[in-house]
């Protein structure tokens, strides 16, 4: 007698209907930030050859780029500034005529609320040596003097209009340092997104060039190993204690471990960054004609979601939006 299986995980799988009704992961357009770089100097917007699709603005487009995700519903956007002139201090990154504190103030106006205006805290792209801080005299990164920076810089772009300032420089004590400078000017009500758990990748590549990187060598000295997850989650517990209103897992992909750690341990909302290289494989795959391009998107997207990403920075937020409006499955 042929015995017949009790328990058929495949009777939920049967139709689209079933499987969307019990589908245990969801992703929706407000959890999705657009990364936007804005470059001085420039007419028109400019295509990144490295990462197909994503462009750098003049900050006379801003507005209209602004009005277009807050259109889509998406939760916010990420500014990134690539000026005209850099130096070993990165002057521009306090100056509040500096481009990134300009668009700032471009991006609060257009969006008035419908979304929000998210601001890059670190001196990478500004600094003509391209590291995350200032240097000491022997070249290496001072974590200290570097908080100084990152102290006005806080003050700057909440001046300007950003209502989250994103943290990436991996310096010690950069939440805590920040925050007391933040509360200090009266600006209590900004929300620090600390990058708690960034890596030392190389999946940072094709972003390098949205930069303009004047980078040699690299950041081990202050970002993470990739080898090593606990440290993750000690970073992020150190910067919630800080004051740290939002954590964040960088890259998603290759660290969706840590990322589920941190989720499973935090006392405040955890993000993720879907990094230009893991952006770079999928659109460049595609192009070759190796993986479906919509489906690879919606699969990793759902993967970072289900591992504990209660928001995404990812480059295709817009139109990943547009397919959620239409009821498109991700994958």
């Amino acid at each position: 007698m042929t015995t017949f299986p009790v328990r058929r995980l495949r009777r939920l799988r049967q139709t689209p209907a079933l499987r969307r009704l019990v589908s245990e992961t969801d992703l929706s357009a407000r959890r999705l930030v657009l990364p936007v770089f804005v470059k001085e100097g420039i007419a028109q917007a400019q295509p990144i050859a490295s990462m197909p699709g994503v462009q750098q603005y003049p900050i006379e487009q801003l507005a209209a780029l602004v009005d277009d995700a807050a259109e889509a519903g998406i939760g916010g956007i990420m500014l990134f500034g690539v000026p005209a002139v850099r130096d070993a201090v990165g002057s521009g990154a306090t100056d509040p005529d500096g481009i990134l504190n300009r668009a700032i103030a471009v991006a609060a106006r257009a969006a008035a609320g419908r979304l929000t205006v998210q601001a890059d805290l670190c001196l990478d792209e500004f600094t003509d040596h391209g590291h995350c801080g200032v240097l000491a005299a022997d070249g290496s990164v001072d974590n200290d003097a570097t908080l100084e920076v990152y102290a006005r810089m806080a003050v700057a772009q909440a001046e300007a209009g950003a209502d989250v300032l994103g943290l990436s420089g991996m310096m010690d004590g950069q939440v805590a340092a920040c925050r007391a400078a933040l509360d200090a000017g009266g600006r209590s009500d900004v929300v620090i997104l600390a990058y708690s758990a960034k890596y030392a990748s190389a999946f940072y590549g094709p972003f390098r060039d949205a930069v303009e990187s004047t980078l040699t060598g690299d950041r081990r000295t202050y970002q993470l190993d990739p080898a090593n997850g606990r440290e993750g989650v000690q970073e992020a517990l150190a910067d919630i204690d800080e004051g740290a209103d939002i954590v964040m897992v960088k890259p998603a992909g290759p660290y969706l471990d840590v990322l589920a750690e941190v989720a499973a341990v935090s006392s405040v909302p955890v993000w993720a960054y879907q990094v230009s290289g893991e952006y770079a494989m999928i659109e460049h795959a595609a192009a070759a004609g190796v993986i479906d391009r919509e489906r690879a998107i919606g699969e990793t997207l759902l993967g970072i979601r289900r591992a504990g990403a209660e928001a995404i920075l990812t480059y295709w937020a817009i139109e990943v939006a547009g397919w959620i409006r239409e009821g498109r499955a991700l994958a």
